[in-house]
């Protein structure tokens, strides 16, 4: 007890002229100080004064109303053309005639029988066109139930290799009335066209 008695003494004693010292310093740091370190110079500023203007309130004039024309302009002519151009005559390439007919073998005149309803002429090939060539196509088909034509095939075609394509697309464009026995439509194969190729003199 006594010991902490002791160094609580001996500190305030220590402490006291410590704080007292630095009371001192701080005392002389002030009144060594600059008097003029913080002042700032004032400037001053010019009064600026704007002369009182009068703000005149300028009006474009409007442009006079355009008044609008008692007659109205005549119609003009529409010059006359002649419409029913000659085709032929702007064509420079060979004129074509395809011709169809069907074998009438497997067709008869009865009622019930197949008729052709659509037939469509096959596109003349360009290659045979420009080269000057003719000749024919047959094509044999089966006629369905509904009227249409399903595998058609060329079977003679002369020259070999020229109108078997454009003969065989235009046959799968063509419409039958189907053949029918006792109310009963029934296909029928083994139906023949021949397309006639010719180039018009």
């Amino acid at each position: 007890m006594n010991r902490n008695f002791i160094r609580l003494v001996l500190g305030a004693v220590f402490a006291i002229p410590v704080a007292g010292g630095l009371f001192f310093i701080m005392q002389y740091l002030i009144a060594s100080s600059h008097p003029d370190i913080d002042a700032t110079k004032k400037t001053k500023i010019a009064d600026i004064h704007m002369p009182e203007r009068e703000i005149e309130d300028i009006q474009t004039p409007k442009p006079d109303k355009v008044d609008d024309p008692e007659e109205p302009p005549p119609d003009m002519d529409t010059p006359d053309m002649d419409m029913d151009m000659d085709i032929q005559a702007t064509n420079m390439a060979p004129q074509t005639s395809v011709e169809l007919s069907i074998d009438s073998g497997g067709m008869n005149t009865g009622d019930g029988e197949y008729l052709p309803i659509v037939k469509v002429a096959p596109i003349y090939p360009r290659r045979a066109q420009t080269r000057g060539i003719s000749g024919y196509c047959i094509v044999e088909y089966t006629v369905t139930t509904t009227g249409a034509i399903r595998d058609p095939v060329a079977v003679d075609c002369k020259p070999s290799g020229v109108f078997e394509k454009a003969s065989v697309r235009a046959s799968t464009k063509f419409k039958y009335k189907p053949r029918v026995i006792d109310g009963e439509a029934i296909e029928v194969p083994g139906v023949q066209n021949q397309f006639t190729y010719e180039l018009e003199q």
